[in-house]
């Protein structure tokens, strides 16, 4: 006869070391990333407000009163390049006709972006490359430090999932009082508490930070490039060069077109030669083209430096659906491609919704809302946390992270959850082999210490 008490305790104590090991790597995962997710969260939820904060900063250098009709657009480059003594790479014609053109030019030393007059080519003002939200932009992506804390983005994300999953398997309900879903009355000033605060607000905001997280992988350095290359060879991404122009190519460093969305980074198209002809390419022609096509206002103009290239007008709507991008040969005026949102690969379309989702553009203040309450949960997971390891932090120091537990079922319940997100998300899984590595070392170490 089996004996069932036996078992039962059998059974209790595997499940009790298979919580113990996925709350060992939950601690780990907050070690490692919460800090950076608050800055990402930080800068995010600022960004989310792009429009209003560069009212606030720079709204005098950015009205323009309405009289008349435009002056050629190039007039507008030719005054922002005297200004700055630079040249311009792209212009962003507004959708409103109060508003003035912005002219980004390249400078020594970097980039400005230079308000012109659309009416009579007059210089308002201009600010160094995007402005404070421009900063704010390369604090997220951590580009402004470099391609190396980019990457660190993409290893950053794949924790994040990792801690809504753990979050998850320690929040479901077991035999014991774990599985709260309203915050309970309690004491401040007592663990339970937070440890009640922390699930509630993991369990309500744990799908969007995952949201977030993996709709922020496209811009990642590593698997953002290698999945662009995976969604173009299988004909899920962008589409095809149109039969009358030429083949795709790779724009180079000061070539890239702006505005053109994921799907269609970094791609440009050649223009036929044009003999001996002195006509030289125009933006004004460019956006003549543009106008005379229905291109909805705004849209980016990007200049190309080298004169093969077609000029790229991107509409710079909010919603994905919104996406048109026109090449225009800047001699002629001839349309070499016009490209709109149903000719994307369901991968493409996918990646770009998700994108405008994240941005908080998709679906106007109710987008932002709930994208905002992501980036405020990652604060309170955090503080929360913080408190929490606080309250119960060991008393002769160390980092006070649960024992490992012996046992094959605990490293099978944390493999469960953190291998199929390391294997699809390779960096993770090279930071996890890391972080294994560096808890065996020092577990081995306090062993032969003890």
């Amino acid at each position: 006869m089996t004996d069932t008490s036996s078992n039962a305790q059998s059974g209790l104590t595997a499940l009790s070391g298979a919580y113990r090991a996925v709350w060992r790597w939950h601690f780990y995962a907050g070690l490692f990333v919460l800090p950076v997710l608050m800055l990402m969260a930080l800068t995010g939820g600022l960004y989310l407000f792009k429009p209003e904060i560069e009212q606030a900063a720079y709204g005098r250098m950015m009205q323009a009163a309405p009289r008349g009709e435009w002056v050629a657009a190039d007039r507008w480059t030719g005054a922002a390049e005297a200004s700055t003594h630079g040249r311009a790479s792209s212009i962003l014609v507004p959708e409103r006709p109060d508003r003035a053109v912005q002219v980004k030019v390249r400078v020594d030393g970097g980039e400005r972006t230079v308000f012109v007059d659309p009416y009579d080519g007059r210089v308002l003002g201009s600010i160094r490359g995007d402005g404070v939200m421009g900063t704010v932009k390369a604090v997220h992506s951590l580009s402004l430090l470099g391609r190396p804390f980019n990457i660190l983005v993409e290893i950053v994300a794949g924790w994040a999932v990792i801690l809504v999953a753990t979050g998850v398997f320690l929040w479901w309900p077991r035999a014991r009082d774990v599985a709260v879903a309203v915050p309970r009355a309690g004491d401040p000033k007592r663990r339970p508490f937070w440890r009640d605060l922390h699930a509630v607000t993991g369990l309500y905001a744990g799908a969007v930070i995952v949201f977030l997280a993996v709709t922020g992988m496209p811009w990642s350095a590593v698997w953002g490039d290698r999945f662009m290359t995976v969604m173009r060879e299988s004909h899920l991404g962008r589409p095809p060069a149109p039969p009358a122009a030429s083949p795709w190519s790779h724009a180079g460093e000061h070539d890239r077109p702006a505005g053109t969305g994921w799907t269609l980074e970094g791609a440009v198209l050649r223009v036929a030669p044009h003999g001996h002809s002195d006509r030289p390419a125009s933006v004004t022609t460019a956006v003549a083209t543009a106008q005379a096509n229905g291109m909805a206002r705004p849209y980016t103009v990007s200049i190309p430096s080298d004169p093969v290239l077609a000029f790229t007008v991107a509409h710079a709507g909010e919603r994905a659906e919104a996406a048109r991008s026109l090449y225009v040969d800047g001699r002629t005026g001839a349309v070499k491609a016009d490209l709109r949102w149903d000719q994307f690969g369901v991968g493409a379309r996918a990646f770009e919704w998700g994108i405008a989702v994240h941005q908080g553009h998709q679906y106007g203040w109710a987008n932002r809302i709930v994208m905002l309450s992501g980036c405020i949960a990652i604060w309170g997971l955090a503080i929360s946390g913080l408190v929490m390891w606080w309250k119960r932090r060991p008393r002769r120091g160390g980092l006070g992270a649960p024992p490992a537990p012996p046992g094959p079922r605990a490293r099978a319940a944390v493999l469960g959850i953190v291998l199929p997100l390391a294997v699809l998300y390779p960096l993770t899984g090279l930071s996890l082999m890391a972080a294994v590595a560096a808890d065996r070392l020092w577990r081995a170490a306090r062993g032969r210490m003890s």
